[in-house]
């Protein structure tokens, strides 16, 4: 594993990457981590691909030292979109290129799937399934009314986080306490130590803490970001992989079971025994053999 910092228009990311980057016979693979974590929960899956020859890249998205805070200062899903399209430009990806998102990084993988900026060919998201398919749709309302409320308990913290100044004091019990609740069992202790290094002070926590305050306020979107404002909510265009850990203790178990139907023809939907919300540090075998199962079947992709 090695770093390489990509200097974009509005902000300087950098990444953790694995397998040989400048090879451009190997296709390209951007995975994007969500809250509150950062780039290491990929240090399973980043050298599974790049074994199975792929060119792996993986950013400390903005705000997330030791990538820069964006000198727009906007946490809008359509920046962090914005972000990814150009670091696939950045590091010369193609047609064969992979997203793979988790949480925050789920949500902008999603928001890319029904762009028709998008220039991946396949992309999977971990614990946050499209916004589109949480929507209670005709023979669905009993089930969507029945996980509502469950849901609403546990994202209580989306609420909080909106808070002047109160998060960024109270962080580090906040940060811990949704580790433990998320990902019941799993030891996160590396994992603290990576997010206090990445959010050493108040302007880094109030970065992360921003990916919340930013998507109620959708007049700050700045305009160069317009373009992709509606695609963050919107339908995916292409198959989906899904995957969520059954014992998810951020984002009910139930979803699962009602996006499917709702998402293009080719995707596949998984639950991963035996893990929470950060399914792929808690199961890494499974959810690496999913992800390298899926690409194998469309196409052979990294071959």
């Amino acid at each position: 594993m090695n770093q390489r910092s990509t200097v974009l228009d509005r902000v300087t990311l950098t990444s953790l990457v694995w397998g040989d980057i400048d090879d451009h016979d190997r296709p390209l693979a951007v995975l994007l981590h969500g809250f509150p974590d950062t780039a290491h929960t990929w240090r399973h899956l980043g050298p599974a691909l790049a074994d199975a020859g792929w060119r792996v890249v993986a950013p400390f998205t903005r705000g997330y030292a030791p990538s820069s805070i964006p000198a727009d200062g906007s946490y809008h899903v359509p920046a962090l979109m914005d972000d990814v399209l150009a670091l696939h430009r950045a590091h010369d990806g193609d047609d064969r290129a992979l997203l793979v998102g988790h949480d925050w990084g789920a949500i902008t993988a999603n928001g890319i799937a029904a762009s028709d900026a998008n220039p991946f060919a396949a992309i999977v998201s971990l614990s946050v399934p499209p916004f589109s398919t949480m929507n209670p749709r005709r023979g669905d309302v009993v089930r969507w009314l029945r996980v509502l409320p469950r849901q609403a308990g546990l994202s209580w913290y989306t609420v909080f986080n909106q808070l002047p100044r109160l998060p960024e004091r109270s962080f580090d019990r906040l940060v811990t306490h949704l580790w433990k609740r998320w990902s019941p069992g799993f030891d996160a202790t590396d994992d603290l130590a990576h997010l206090a290094a990445a959010l050493p002070d108040d302007e880094r926590k109030g970065a992360a803490l921003g990916y919340y305050r930013a998507q109620p306020r959708v007049r700050q979107l700045p305009g160069h970001y317009r373009p992709l404002a509606r695609d963050w909510v919107g339908e995916p265009r292409v198959p989906l992989l899904y995957l969520h850990g059954a014992d998810d203790g951020c984002l009910d178990i139930r979803w699962a079971g009602m996006v499917g139907s709702q998402l293009p023809e080719g995707s596949r939907v998984a639950v991963i025994e035996g893990a929470g919300h950060f399914l792929q540090l808690e199961q890494p075998d499974a959810v690496n053999a999913r992800i390298l199962e899926y690409l194998a079947d469309r196409q052979g992709l990294g071959r």
